[in-house]
């Protein structure tokens, strides 16, 4: 009878749930000799589906520009299904926040550097990411 009290944490599936790319300045930009910046943003949500089971995606926003010409954006959304089950609310967030994102970055991180290539661009690899420093800072901001 204990087991159905037993934590349950289990992947049901990870999946590319969007994904864009746009050249508006192209052909013309392409020509250009000068180095782009480029803007990273990333971004992590989760969402209920059923009882015990969430949705959790991670975003990224990849832009480049020549001045204020943009050489090319990427917006993807990678996502996990999740079943979490028999863990205390913190702990549960906590999962959400740190453990599920570290789990479906990698694969954002390969599509992501994926389809800037196939564009034609040398990737971009996007930077190792410490999910826990991040959850725990926006832990202190909504204390704050």
């Amino acid at each position: 009878m204990s087991e159905s009290f037993d934590p349950v944490f289990q992947i049901q599936r990870v999946y590319l749930k969007e994904a864009s790319l746009e050249q508006p300045n192209s052909p013309a930009i392409l020509l250009e000799q000068e180095q782009p910046s480029v803007d990273i943003q990333l971004g992590v949500s989760a969402e209920p589906v059923a009882e015990g089971v969430f949705e959790v995606c991670v975003t990224a926003t990849v832009q480049t520009k020549i001045q204020e010409r943009t050489v090319f954006l990427v917006e993807a959304k990678q996502a996990g299904i999740f079943e979490i089950r028999n863990l205390p609310d913190e702990q549960v967030n906590a999962v959400m926040g740190i453990t599920c994102p570290q789990i479906v970055y990698p694969y954002l991180r390969g599509n992501v550097a994926d389809l800037i290539q196939r564009a034609g661009f040398p990737p971009v690899h996007l930077a190792e990411i410490n999910f826990q420093g991040m959850y725990e800072q926006q832990q202190a901001q909504q204390v704050q």
